[in-house]
């Protein structure tokens, strides 16, 4: 990121699949300490999640008030560059070194720093996600299987 707050988005990022192909919207993360990013494929998740609840009730008025007040949308440059504003920055601790995390329909700006720290811990948890999901498809496979000796 420059000293303008102009943040180079990769060209996979940018696509009519994901709804950004001009511009993104930009919050802090309700999951982790770092910026989330996307097009209008992740804005219609996030509306339909705040739609599946009720009106008036805390859950969805946190979401709202999480997502709906705290995004800005953020048109590119002619080079694909966003200018992040300066609130979201601070919030999510951003200075000049940050990695751009990809996730599907989204994206996240991470500070380097900060990004480092976190990430041999989600390889740990991905890597028991693995396992748990192939441990439970064995166990699946193995309770669809008939016992030996018995026909058809």
């Amino acid at each position: 990121m420059d000293g303008k707050r102009r943040l180079l988005i990769p060209q996979e990022f940018r696509t009519a699949a994901n709804g950004a192909e001009h511009g993104v919207f930009c919050f802090f993360s309700i999951e982790s300490d770092c910026l989330e990013a996307g097009g209008d494929r992740l804005m219609a998740e996030y509306v339909s999640m705040i739609e599946e609840l009720p009106f008036g009730d805390d859950l969805r008025t946190a979401l709202e008030e999480t997502f709906y007040a705290g995004q800005r949308p953020l048109a590119y440059d002619g080079g694909g560059r966003i200018t992040l504003p300066e609130h979201l920055c601070q919030e999510a601790g951003l200075g000049e070194d940050v990695v751009i995390v990809g996730l599907g329909s989204r994206f996240q700006i991470w500070d380097r720093a900060r990004w480092n720290a976190r990430r041999d811990e989600r390889r740990a948890l991905a890597r028991q996600a693995v396992r748990e999901r192939g441990e439970a498809g064995r166990k699946a496979l193995l309770a669809g299987r008939r016992p030996a000796g018995e026909g058809a």
